[in-house]
This record gives structure tokens, C-alpha cells and sequence, in this order.
């Protein structure tokens, strides 16, 4: 028997680094299960040096209900403690700005997953959807259902986009789902399995991804009739 734990990932903005490197950091097109599993760890008070290899186990997917859009920021950075009169630097950031995703977490023991939800409920440390400026949302936990992780994202039949976002959408829509590849499939592969995450070595391996179909929606609010804008923004 398989359980899932549904998590709504939505806001203003959010940032999903997998890629980053040195005074560039980047924000991958959906949640990386290294922020996830951050958000769980913080949510049950661990500490960055404390082991997840509970959490980094658990089978992974997400569906993509509002893809959003890429916002760029830069931001400077001075060390005025050490020296106050030093040059600052340049940051790049990235978020995705309005985007919504549901995501689900796989596992065979339900009070496992009940005590996650229990705890993202009420957490021991503030929640972020990637980074500390983009605080999770008051609904963040959907509940656990019996279904694995890509069954659950199938069955939930409510649309988290924006009103305007589904106005711009076909009277039709897929929302495109993604999981972690079973034993044998061949996917997209992601450095973002977090196998340490304290401060002096922080360490992640690889999984591989794949497409696992899409959820169909019928928007009511839909008015687009362009086929080539709904499949490209579908992807």
C-alpha cells in the first residue's frame, strides 16, 4: 500500500536552484526535491547537519499548474563588517514570478507522512519556497491520500492557477506532470537529491526525471484558440 502527501507550491515568487554557480543563481522551471526536502527538514526542526536520508528517499513528482515567468534581480553585496569601505558586488537571482505546483511525496508508511504534514502545519522554522524572500503559502499542505505519488497528482481535480491565467489558457488543458524515473527508465537527470545540507559541505546526487502524462482540465474560463501557444505552455 502507497501514500502521498499533496503540497501546494504557490506565490508571488519562488526559486528552485540547481544549477546555480558563484555570483549567478539560477532557478530551475520546477521545484527541485532538494528545496522540498529543505522545507520538510526546517518544518521538523533539524538541523542543516542532521541526517535526511529519511526524507532524500522518498519518491518525488510534480505537476505544473501555473509554469509562471522568469523575473531576474539583481542585487549588490558588501561585506561592511570586515570592511566598511570595501567595493560591493553583483548578484544575479532568479525566481519564477506566479507560479503554482502541486507537488506530491511518496511513501509506504502514512504516519510517516502524516507526521510531515503535521509538522508543515506548524513548523519549527519559517517556510520558503526555495529561498528565505519567498515565504510558503497558509495552504501549503493538501492532505494524504492512497495513491502513489503520480496516481495522487492525477485524482486532484482542482486547478490552482490565477483566474487571469486560466483566462489566457484553451477551453482544454493538460497540466504536465513529473516523477522521479523507476528502475530501468531513462529521464532527464537533476543534481538535486540533497545528501548533506550543512554549511561547510553541502552535497547532492543525481536522479532522473520523467514526463508521466498530463492531468485534463476543462476551463470554463478559457479563450485562447491558439494550439501552438497552449502546447508550448504546457511543456
Amino acid at each position: 500500500m502507497t501514500f502521498s502527501l499533496l503540497l501546494l507550491l504557490k506565490g508571488p515568487m519562488q526559486s528552485w536552484g540547481d544549477e546555480s554557480r558563484y555570483r549567478t543563481r539560477a532557478t530551475a522551471a520546477t521545484p527541485s526535491k532538494s528545496g522540498v526536502i529543505g522545507l520538510i527538514a526546517a518544518a521538523q526542526g533539524r538541523r542543516r547537519t542532521d541526517p535526511i536520508e529519511d526524507l532524500a528517499g522518498m519518491r518525488f513528482a510534480v505537476r505544473v499548474d501555473q509554469s509562471g515567468s522568469l523575473l531576474r534581480d539583481y542585487q549588490t553585496a558588501q561585506n561592511w563588517q570586515r570592511d566598511p569601505n570595501g567595493s560591493a558586488y553583483l548578484v544575479t537571482r532568479y525566481f519564477l514570478s506566479d507560479a503554482a505546483f502541486l507537488v506530491a511525496i511518496e511513501h509506504e508508511d502514512k504516519a510517516f507522512l502524516d507526521s510531515i504534514a503535521s509538522a508543515l502545519n506548524k513548523p519549527k522554522y519559517p517556510l520558503f519556497l526555495g529561498r528565505r524572500s519567498c515565504p510558503a503559502p497558509a495552504n501549503l499542505v493538501q492532505g494524504v491520500v492512497e495513491a502513489n505519488a503520480e496516481e495522487a497528482l492525477m485524482t486532484v481535480n482542482q486547478w490552482f492557477a490565477t483566474k487571469a491565467h486560466k483566462s489566457e489558457r484553451a477551453r482544454d488543458v493538460k497540466l504536465p506532470i513529473y516523477r522521479d524515473a523507476r528502475p530501468g527508465e531513462t529521464g532527464e537527470r537533476r543534481q538535486d537529491v540533497p545528501l548533506s545540507f550543512s554549511s561547510e559541505h553541502r552535497e547532492y546526487g543525481w536522479r532522473e526525471v520523467v514526463f508521466a502524462g498530463s492531468k485534463d482540465i476543462e476551463n470554463e474560463l478559457g479563450s485562447n484558440q491558439d494550439p501552438f501557444f497552449e502546447a508550448v505552455i504546457s511543456a
